[in-house]
């Protein structure tokens, strides 16, 4: 991977300055019915070009002054895909058409006209993905949950603050409005004193068990592998869905890596990202956490639980009709109850009820959120979600499967950020993993 980033180094930094200006200096144009002053662009750059990626495009397509000059994936058909859709969306903003695609990733962060990355990439690429970007002095969107383990996310937080940047954690919900009634209800003590939540995700992980496929020519799967050091983990369609141009076909699943515990973190980290997410905003626990973690059928709990210092109990438990993702607040002077697109107060004088259908895919386009990113990259103030509330989120979903694992109790203190004297647990791959050589933090 060095030699040929040094080699696409060398490529980009003998362009001529005319090329660079060529890049970086455009006439105002639109976005989303705006004219935008080139002082006043954000150039932007794409690593991830899966579902997920073209989800995130689309979202800060919507945000006006954002260009897109640049994307990157170890699928050359994906990286074709990208090129294309933003090709499109320029020629109808009236813009000359122009996306460059790469490979590898340091050769899009080594571009001095780009001003914000955004990653989409799988978990276990995260870290490495993000701190190179800071380092490059890029500010940064990554998608949930902010890592892998425990110490990729802490890692992470202090290369967004020693370089000064501005990173929004794609928990797209922060600025989704049910959901921001809902933290200010319950911080306002609108529903009493919290005693219990319960907050519905879904499964942990499970082990890899999908049989070995033939790699295909436009995939480079070692590189796709990246840090992963597991000897088990081989190539199947589902970890990294295909797609064709000719005719225009797109995944047909997400991609699979998030189900299996060689690979991503299940539903305890790919919803609870979300969920456990807003259950911390709401009871003012964002920085913090849990300090003890009880897996589902030890002793008596037949739930996951969660215990806070403050006497709160946070189970992933379901209460909706549907059984669908959410969470219940309940207080000693009543239950707040949301989920996408649904509120829901035991007093219902104290919230405004605007019920809607989320389509499926809809809530994935996240404009507000981005804009929010946005924002703040011109404020070089923080966002609403930052770097440390996706590092405390990810250390609770990561510590969960600790647990889970483990098969028994596991106590954290968050304050220090430590196991105390329980070695099995601070020796567990979620917590800190060896990457395979040639990569590191």
């Amino acid at each position: 991977m060095a030699n040929k980033n040094e080699i696409s180094r060398r490529k980009f930094l003998s362009y001529s300055a005319l090329g660079l200006a060529g890049l970086t200096i455009l006439p105002s144009w639109k976005t989303a019915g705006v004219y935008t002053p080139p002082s006043d662009r954000i150039v932007a750059g794409f690593i991830g070009l899966g579902q997920q990626g073209l989800s995130d495009f689309r979202s800060f397509a919507k945000c006006p002054g954002i260009q897109v000059v640049a994307g990157c994936d170890v699928d050359s058909i994906k990286r074709e895909r990208f090129k294309r859709r933003v090709e499109d969306w320029q020629k109808k903003n009236n813009v000359p058409p122009r996306c460059d695609v790469y490979e590898f990733y340091g050769d899009l962060l080594d571009r001095r006209d780009i001003d914000i990355v955004s990653i989409a990439t799988p978990d276990h690429w995260h870290a490495l993905a993000v701190i190179h970007a800071c380092q490059a002095k890029k500010d940064v969107y990554v998608q949930k949950p902010l890592a892998y383990t425990i110490t990729e996310g802490l890692d992470m937080v202090k290369a967004v603050r020693s370089n000064n940047r501005v990173l929004q954690i794609g928990s797209q919900q922060r600025s989704g409005k049910e959901f921001q009634q809902a933290i200010s209800l319950v911080r306002s003590g609108g529903i009493g004193h919290i005693e219990t939540i319960y907050a519905k995700v879904g499964d942990p992980p499970t082990p890899l068990n999908l049989p070995e496929q033939p790699i295909p020519s436009s995939l480079n799967w070692n590189q796709w592998l990246g840090p992963l050091n597991d000897p088990k983990i081989h190539y199947h369609s589902d970890l990294c869905p295909p797609v064709t141009l000719d005719p225009d076909k797109n995944e047909q699943l997400w991609g699979a890596w998030r189900w299996y515990c060689e690979t991503g973190n299940g539903y305890t980290a790919d919803w609870g990202a979300h969920m456990f997410d807003i259950a911390q905003a709401a009871i003012g626990m964002d920085g913090s956490g849990p300090c003890e973690f009880i897996p589902k059928g030890y002793g008596n709990a037949e739930y996951l639980t969660m215990k806070y210092l403050n006497g709160i109990v946070m189970t992933e438990q379901p209460f909706m009709e549907n059984g669908g993702n959410g969470i219940c607040f309940n207080g000693s002077k009543g239950w707040l109850r949301v989920a996408r697109g649904f509120i829901e107060c035991s007093d219902p004088s104290l919230i405004e009820k605007e019920e809607k259908k989320i389509a499926a895919g809809q809530y994935e386009v996240s404009s507000p959120h981005m804009q929010n990113f946005l924002d703040a990259v011109r404020s070089r103030q923080n966002p609403i979600a930052p770097v440390e509330i996706g590092c405390s989120t990810n250390t609770l979903c990561c510590i969960a499967n600790i647990a889970t694992e483990l098969k028994r109790p596991v106590k954290w203190d968050p304050a220090i950020l430590s196991f105390g004297n329980d070695k099995e647990a601070a020796s567990h791959r979620l917590y800190r993993y060896e990457y395979r050589d040639a990569y590191s933090v």
